[in-house]
């Protein structure tokens, strides 16, 4: 099934509407593009500025998938942002001005999208520090979420106010926004590292995979400026349509508690925003 829409003054050929992208629910690529038209509102603030990169999956969850790093194929009003990377390489990231843009990329089942945590008008100046916490098994939320909260004070020490969010797979993300410049990267590394050494047997601050079983990886290669982390209210593509979520710090003890499971699809986080607004909103 194909249509074609007008959105902000661009005709859009929308194609593929009735394939399924998640087997296991039967939702669908029309879904997909419904889904982040009502998240707009919320998303586009925190996509404004950024060069992204998107994971594509044209044949669902279940087939072929590729993290694109380069904008291909846009229409010639699509916003692009050049840039040299290593050697002189020219590069090509898809920036989203507006829902246009973001209807575009949803069309292309860019399921996922991960913007980077610096701005065009400061390349490789970044405006957040953020720490993804990976459970490795048979470690899972509950571990993710207790060190999060071991996290969060500490942070507060350093002067930041860090925010949690689901990260629509396995564990969670806690974010924080700069009032100045940091070398966000060193910083990182430091507060992983220092929370490790405090927590041995939950934590760990290393890349070694044989070091993560049953523990917490405090990834904080995360904030190397040619990194890029999963948007909030981005959809995953995993075996349901979950979506990465902000939550509140009550939610995380919760989770810690093991009282609550912090997962989220479309329709929950639609709902969330009803009630919430934009827990993410101090990002902005």
């Amino acid at each position: 099934m194909n249509r074609t829409v007008e959105v902000e003054g661009r005709r859009l050929g929308l194609t593929n509407l009735d394939k399924v992208l998640w087997p296991e629910t039967g939702f669908t690529k029309a879904q997909l593009i419904e889904y982040y038209v009502a998240v707009a509102p919320v998303l586009l603030p925190h996509l404004e500025g950024r060069p992204l990169t998107i994971r594509r999956f044209p044949d669902g969850v279940d087939g072929v998938r590729w993290h694109q790093n380069e904008c291909q194929g846009e229409p010639d009003w699509f916003p692009v942002f050049e840039t040299s990377g290593r050697g002189g390489r020219q590069l090509r990231f898809c920036l989203v001005d507006g829902l246009a843009a973001l209807v575009w990329l949803a069309n292309q089942a860019a399921v996922e999208l991960h913007p980077f945590l610096w701005k065009v008008d400061a390349p490789r100046e970044p405006t957040q520090i953020v720490f993804d916490l990976d459970p490795g098994e048979p470690a899972g939320l509950v571990e993710a979420a207790r060190v999060a909260l071991a996290l969060r004070p500490r942070l507060e020490e350093l002067g930041f106010e860090p925010l949690a969010k689901t990260s629509g797979s396995l564990g969670l993300h806690v974010h924080a926004r700069l009032r100045e410049p940091v070398d966000t990267k060193r910083l990182a590394r430091e507060v992983a590292e220092s929370l490790a050494a405090e927590r041995p047997d939950e934590v760990v601050a290393e890349m070694r995979r044989s070091a993560r079983a049953g523990k917490v990886f405090v990834d904080w290669l995360q904030n190397d400026v040619t990194r890029q982390t999963v948007a909030p209210y981005s959809l995953r593509g995993v075996s349901q349509p979950h979506v990465a979520t902000p939550v509140s710090w009550e939610e995380v003890e919760q989770a810690a508690a093991g009282q609550a499971h912090l997962v989220f699809g479309p329709a929950a986080v639609l709902e969330r925003i009803e009630r919430h607004g934009d827990l993410f909103g101090r990002l902005v």
